[in-house]
C-alpha cells in the first residue's frame, strides 16, 4: 500500500499530509506477543477516521496471522 499512499500524499496540501501522517501513527494494532505498530508501519493511512475496526494483519514480530483491533491512542 506504500505507493497508493505515496502517491495520496504527493497530491495533498503539506499540511494535510502532515497532519496524515501524525494521525495515523496514532492508530495501533497490538499482538499477543506484546508487539505494537501503527498504521503508517503498515504503509496506510487512517486519517479523520473513528470506530475501532477488526483487520486481519501479520505481526512485524513473530509473524502470527490473526484479526486486530485498531485502536488510537493518545500518545504515540
Amino acid at each position: 500500500m506504500n505507493g497508493l499512499r505515496s502517491l495520496i500524499l504527493r497530491l495533498a496540501p503539506e499540511r494535510w499530509a502532515r497532519s496524515m501522517e501524525s494521525e495515523s501513527r496514532l492508530w495501533r494494532s497490538l499482538c499477543n506477543c506484546g508487539h505494537e505498530w501503527s498504521v503508517w508501519d503498515e504503509g496506510g493511512i487512517r486519517w479523520g477516521a473513528a470506530g475501532e475496526p477488526r483487520r486481519l494483519r501479520r505481526c512485524p514480530s513473530c509473524g502470527r496471522v490473526a484479526w486486530r483491533v485498531v485502536r488510537k491512542h493518545l500518545s504515540s
